[in-house]
């Protein structure tokens, strides 16, 4: 049997549920809740693990800290056996032709005639009179 894993972080904090009163009531209801989403899923849950991580501290420092990761495991999908051979191409039938169908005739064709259209007179503006421009 192949199996496929997935690790995912352990909850660090209790959520707020009803009945829970003590902090312990509460973390225990954060793991359940991530377990039985996994197992949704199709998880199965298999063990819990702390694991060192390095991290930076400061600009050059590093500083090794512990994380508690959950471990699932689930069986791989089957992996589908080959496709058969496909089938033979058979030629098909050939289509028969559409019966001809002929347009109607028109006597005259029909066009649009464009509306007439008279240019516009363009009169010059008026001259102001003399007595106007002196002053």
């Amino acid at each position: 049997m192949s199996y496929e894993y997935m690790v995912v972080p352990a909850p660090t904090r209790g959520v707020k549920a009803k009945g829970a009163k003590t902090a312990e009531d509460r973390f225990a209801i954060a793991l359940e809740t991530v377990m039985n989403k996994m197992a949704g899923d199709g998880w199965d849950y298999l063990r819990a693990d702390t694991l060192p991580s390095e991290q930076r501290e400061g600009l050059m420092g590093k500083t090794t800290v512990y994380q508690n990761m959950l471990v699932f495991r689930r069986e791989k999908q089957a992996q589908r056996p080959a496709a058969p051979a496909p089938a033979p191409v058979v030629a098909a039938p050939a289509p028969k032709p559409a019966p001809k169908v002929e347009a109607p005739k028109v006597d005259e064709p029909v066009t649009a005639s464009e509306p007439k259209v008279e240019p516009k007179k363009v009169t010059p503006p008026a001259k102001p009179s003399p007595d106007v421009a002196a002053e």
